[in-house]
């Protein structure tokens, strides 16, 4: 760690400063007995001659160290002060980098898993059950079979709530978990956001994708809405004759993410790994706090990844999504904000709210 480098480095100064210091109080001491020689020799008179010339000597030598140590010490007090300016940049930069580094792959890591949902959706919208079940709405042997279909897939596809058929008006007419959510079949979404642009959608190669939010048909479960539109016989430009929405289950997928950066146990204890979407707000926290309801400000300015030092030397690194393949993303980014190890000699900070972590 970068900390135990100049932590050594330091060190080495305060014991090249106390040795130092030991020299002096040896130079100054020689220095005295030197002088007490002296005049202790000029009382001997001409038989303390001799003893004045070597006392004269010791004493130009005590001098010298002293000299010496003087100088030392004054360019010792200039490295140590560069050296403690050099700390701070190398112990942000390492620790900053790696920071932002893990933020870019927390990122990534969370815009693949959702790229291959955009792929669900529009695999799973020209699926000859829920193409026959948007095409016939009021046949109701025709939705039964479709939420069969639904509930097969759910069963391979764990990462999933509930997968949901509207028809052309809005009105939901199948999904996969009827036993579960009961408050789902025949509910009107033709006013929700998901709806309206798998409805808007120009082919069967395009689909729609929401911000996180809580579903209160599923139990206010925060999820991410993938969404397209269901067309006639399944091809690309066929008629539009309803819409699939798909819902992720977002928390535990999110969360397993920002635990899993491969952080120490040391490390974890004093850092906080999040998502957060383009406006901000918190997606995902490792301390599972403030999901869906704290925003925080990064200081980006205008990078699409870094890092910054805030109060406390707490260092905050940033990442904007890169998206994937044809998956560009929602502009989220993913951040970490890591507090310095504690000094085993200092007495404990007390700790910042997290609102002003990321504050502007």
């Amino acid at each position: 760690m970068p900390e135990r480098i100049v932590r050594i480095a330091t060190e080495v100064g305060v014991v090249a400063a106390e040795k130092l210091s030991r020299i002096e109080r040896v130079a100054s001491t020689t220095k005295i007995l030197a002088i007490n020689a002296q005049i202790e020799a000029a009382r001997a008179g001409e038989h303390g001659r001799g003893f004045a010339i070597v006392a004269q000597e010791v004493g130009n030598v005590a001098d010298g160290i002293s000299a010496v140590a003087d100088e030392l010490n004054t360019e010792l007090a200039q490295r140590v002060a560069e050296l403690d300016g050099q700390r701070r940049r190398l112990v942000e930069q390492v620790r900053g980098q790696r920071l932002a580094d893990l933020a870019r792959y927390a990122v990534e890591l969370i815009d693949r898993n959702l790229y291959e949902r955009s792929c669900d959706v529009r695999w799973w919208a020209t699926d000859s059950a829920v193409v026959d079940a948007c095409a016939e709405p009021d046949d109701a042997e025709r939705a039964r079979f479709a939420s069969q279909r639904l509930g097969v897939i759910l069963s391979s596809y764990t990462v999933y709530l509930d997968l949901w058929i509207a028809d052309r008006h809005g009105r939901v007419i199948a999904h996969g978990r009827p036993e579960r959510y009961r408050q789902v079949l025949g509910r009107d979404v033709s006013g929700e956001r998901w709806f309206q642009q798998a409805m808007a959608t120009e082919s069967g190669a395009a689909y729609a994708v929401d911000d996180i939010r809580r579903e209160t048909a599923l139990d206010g479960a925060p999820v991410a809405t993938y969404s397209t539109a269901v067309r006639a016989g399944g091809a690309e430009r066929g008629e539009i004759v309803g819409a699939l929405g798909i819902f992720f289950d977002w928390e535990p997928q999110a969360q397993a993410i920002v635990e899993g950066l491969g952080l120490s146990e040391e490390e974890q204890a004093r850092t906080r790994a999040l998502l957060l979407d383009a406006s901000g707000r918190v997606i995902a926290a490792s301390d599972g706090q403030g999901l869906l309801e704290e925003r925080l400000t990064l200081r980006t300015e205008e990078r699409d990844s870094g890092f910054y030092t805030i109060e406390n030397d707490a260092i905050v690194g940033f990442a904007l999504t890169p998206g994937y393949e044809t998956y560009e993303g929602l502009g989220w980014y993913g951040a970490l904000v890591q507090r310095p190890p504690a000094d085993p000699q200092a007495a404990p900070e007390r700790e910042r709210p997290r609102e002003e972590a990321l504050a502007a």
